[in-house]
């Protein structure tokens, strides 16, 4: 699975980016809003990638930003939510809004939200009231947008939670397991230890 990406922006759509990674364009979808910030054609730029299979495409979504991404795994774990709509609610409200939302059953700010139905916000309260509370504290210290800068710091973190969310894990737990190797071992610690290690604290 391709857990992130950085390369030279090719082509520029309203709603993905090619981005060209030594001569191989990669088709990424990413919300909306992120496309006005950060995605100039012929910047280099850093994405969080989720990876998606189907039985006739391999598809790409990508995000500036770890909590996007990680917000976006959870809408998918979701009753009825598939990319698409887990896309169109990122373009229209950040994280840490949803996750207030969801935290307060605010099913009309929630409705608002292009695609979504009373049905479906009600699911979305149901299934992950008691899984968004990381979302309004990890945005609090939100990172610079810009295509290079303190976002690669992070990178063998991220990867190795997004490779445990593609394993099957449910990301509040993936992102708690790695985030407590990493500090035991100070952040001396390579991508697939850092897997490793957490794959045996997840297990049963």
């Amino acid at each position: 699975m391709i857990a992130s990406l950085r390369g030279i922006v090719q082509f520029k759509y309203p709603d993905r980016l090619i981005v060209d990674v030594h001569g191989v364009g990669y088709d990424v979808a990413m919300p909306e809003s992120a496309l006005f910030s950060g995605a100039d054609l012929g910047n280099e730029v850093f994405l969080h990638i989720h990876s998606h299979v189907r039985e006739d495409a391999f598809l790409l979504f990508g995000f500036f930003e770890i909590q996007e991404k990680q917000t976006f795994q959870l809408l998918l774990s979701v009753s009825g939510v598939g990319p698409k709509l887990a896309l169109a609610i990122l373009s229209s409200i950040s994280p840490s809004e949803l996750g207030r939302a969801i935290s307060a059953d605010d099913i009309g700010r929630l409705t608002h939200i292009s695609g979504v139905g009373k049905k479906t916000a009600e699911r979305l309260c149901l299934e992950l009231k008691d899984k968004v509370d990381f979302i309004p504290a990890s945005e609090a210290g939100q990172q610079d947008r810009s295509p290079v800068g303190s976002q690669a710091e992070n990178v063998p973190v991220d990867d190795a939670v997004s490779a445990l969310v593609n394993l099957g894990y449910p990301a509040p737990n993936a992102q708690e397991a790695v985030a407590a190797i990493h500090a035991l071992r100070g952040g001396d610690v390579g991508l697939q230890d850092l897997i490793r290690l957490a794959l045996r604290s997840l297990a049963p």
